[in-house]
């Protein structure tokens, strides 16, 4: 557990991030300044962006500690985004297919 809470979480602010961007990621610091030390947490947050904003996938239980750390942070991020315009993926091959059938 974390014996000096007074360092920084500015300091972890992107230049790059937007302002929803770093509010997710700050609030999310913030809920666990205490819980464990700032490399730490500074590593959890990361891999919690990375799962919410990238979509990227780790092993069973780093995504279950993630999903539990997430709880009551995540959903009003999620909740602000519900409107707004998304993204849609696809793989090359996909796309190849859809340029052939000219979709």
């Amino acid at each position: 557990m974390a014996d000096d809470n007074e360092w920084d979480v500015e300091k972890y602010r992107n230049d790059y991030e937007s302002d929803d961007h770093w509010e997710l990621k700050r609030t999310f610091i913030e809920t666990h300044k205490n819980k464990f030390d700032e490399d730490e947490l500074i590593c959890l947050t990361q891999v919690f962006f990375n799962v919410e904003l990238l979509g990227c996938k780790y092993n069973t239980e780093t995504m279950r500690q993630i999903s539990e750390l997430s709880k009551g942070i995540v959903e009003k991020y999620r909740n602000s985004r519900k409107n707004t315009l998304k993204r849609t993926f696809i793989g090359g091959a996909d796309a190849a297919k859809n340029k052939v059938q000219r979709r």
